[in-house]
């Protein structure tokens, strides 16, 4: 049995944007567990200020992470690809025990290994306060709003 994750580098258009949504519907998910296979065993990240290794520390991680942000829901853009180099900018909304949203404005870069597995990730994510009335998203992506043409606004 093989951890391998389609698609595999070195990566064209189509198979980053599809790596891309991948990732966009696996956070989606809120499942910590399921996110952690999309890595490498031994996966480092950088999260903001946290430094982690390994899946275990992914999994303990994202269990806290969504235990705090509430009804979190993410948007993912590829911003660029290079044989097996994947950068994106994102955003996302989730909401703190007393009510409080937050859009959080990030970039990422990613590093795959032969098996499509990802074995570096680097974040950088920015906290903006917003009412609810200023929610962009309230799920998962559509069907209907995948591929190009649906990028994330800039603000």
């Amino acid at each position: 049995m093989t951890d391998a994750r389609p698609p595999f580098p070195p990566f064209d258009l189509d198979s980053a944007l599809a790596k891309v949504q991948a990732a966009e519907d696996a956070w989606n998910s809120r499942d910590p567990h399921k996110v952690a296979l999309a890595y490498t065993p031994d996966s480092v990240w950088r999260n903001r200020d946290v430094f982690l290794t390994g899946r275990e520390e992914i999994v303990a991680f994202l269990t806290a992470k969504w235990e705090r942000e509430l009804d979190y829901v993410l948007r993912k853009s590829l911003w660029s690809f290079h044989e097996n180099r994947i950068a994106v900018r994102f955003q996302y909304e989730c909401r703190n025990a007393g009510g409080q949203w937050f859009r959080s404005y990030g970039d990422e870069q990613w590093e795959f290994d032969a098996d499509g597995l990802m074995r570096r990730r680097e974040a950088s994510i920015n906290d903006v306060p917003i009412e609810a009335s200023e929610r962009r998203w309230f799920g998962p992506r559509p069907e209907a709003e995948r591929g190009p043409g649906h990028d994330i606004p800039l603000d």
